[in-house]
């Protein structure tokens, strides 16, 4: 049986606007199409791993409109346990407002609203889904102090904690006692950059870059690269692992794509080689279509070409 997996993070809306080129400061261009889909880091990972035939749980909140119920309709769907996700009267329901230009590169602007309610006295009345998950994943669209306790929570009860680190926090703003509590930490370079105090994307710079989180406490650093794939840092290894080509329509939820499916294959019990060639798998289609949940793939597209990945491999 596959272990459990539960996502405590936003649930957002996005209204993606797509445009020729993105706009520089102070400049006005023409959008060519406007859409409305769901996302949100916390529901687009939750989806990527329930659309992967995984046993997910959402805990997170929404408004009390049409908006936060679509969203949560959307995952139940496919199967994600949204029995604990709480409609706040008070709040509108978050909004992420995202440009994608024609070569797939995105800017987003995040409005939380109701994801602001995710406290920790939410977490408290909801104590029994950490009891019941294996694995736990984290991300920094809800209140940060509530992300903390979560991640304490988890540990105490000996959960395998991972945490998605965006928005990119400062540093400083992580508590001490946090990073060694962390089992997975994934950030992309930018963010690798940002919280390791080393301003440099390059190959040798994210891997001066995780070595440095290594000495902060994490067990685990696995940087998302885009188009490079992705790099693995812990006390034994440091492996870049190759993506997939592919023909990138939209980046949006690329990362949420690669977590969720990270986190599926290690609760399936993949070694983490595996969980994260499975994971570029997947990031590697989600580019090739728009949107955040409408762009995440199934678990028999991306079996197929796992296995073809996996044959190359052994030839």
């Amino acid at each position: 049986m596959k272990d459990r997996i539960l996502v405590v993070g936003s649930l957002n809306m996005d209204m993606v606007i797509e445009m020729k080129k993105m706009p520089r400061i102070g400049e006005s261009v023409m959008g060519r199409n406007i859409t409305y889909i769901p996302g949100g880091k916390g529901g687009n990972q939750a989806f990527a791993a329930g659309k992967l035939g995984n046993r997910v749980m959402m805990l997170g909140c929404v408004g009390n409109d049409d908006i936060g119920k679509a969203l949560v309709a959307n995952l139940s769907e496919i199967g994600v346990d949204v029995s604990n996700v709480s409609y706040i009267s008070e709040e509108t329901t978050g909004m992420a407002v995202i440009y994608v230009s024609e070569t797939g590169d995105n800017s987003i602007v995040v409005v939380p609203g109701a994801n602001s309610a995710c406290d920790i006295e939410f977490l408290h009345e909801n104590e029994k889904l950490f009891r019941m998950a294996d694995y736990i994943i984290f991300q920094l669209e809800i209140p940060f102090e509530t992300v903390f306790h979560g991640i304490r929570k988890a540990k105490e009860m000996g959960k395998t904690v991972i945490l998605n680190p965006a928005p990119a926090p400062e540093p400083e703003e992580i508590p001490e006692d946090i990073w060694g509590m962390i089992d997975y930490l994934t950030p992309n370079e930018t963010e690798t950059a940002k919280l390791s105090g080393i301003d440099d994307i390059s190959d040798e710079g994210i891997q001066k870059g995780a070595a440095r989180l290594l000495e902060k406490g994490v067990k685990n650093v696995l940087v998302t690269m885009g188009k490079k794939g992705a790099f693995l840092a812990n006390r034994s290894a440091k492996v870049f692992y190759p993506a997939r080509k592919a023909e990138a329509v939209d980046t949006t939820a690329a990362g949420d794509c690669f977590n969720g499916a990270f986190v599926t294959g290690l609760s399936e019990g993949m070694g983490i080689q595996d969980a994260v060639q499975f994971a570029n798998i997947a990031a590697s289609i989600a580019v090739e279509r728009k949107g955040a949940q409408s762009s995440l793939p199934g678990r028999e597209e991306v079996n197929s070409l796992w296995k073809g990945y996996k044959a190359d491999e052994n030839e």
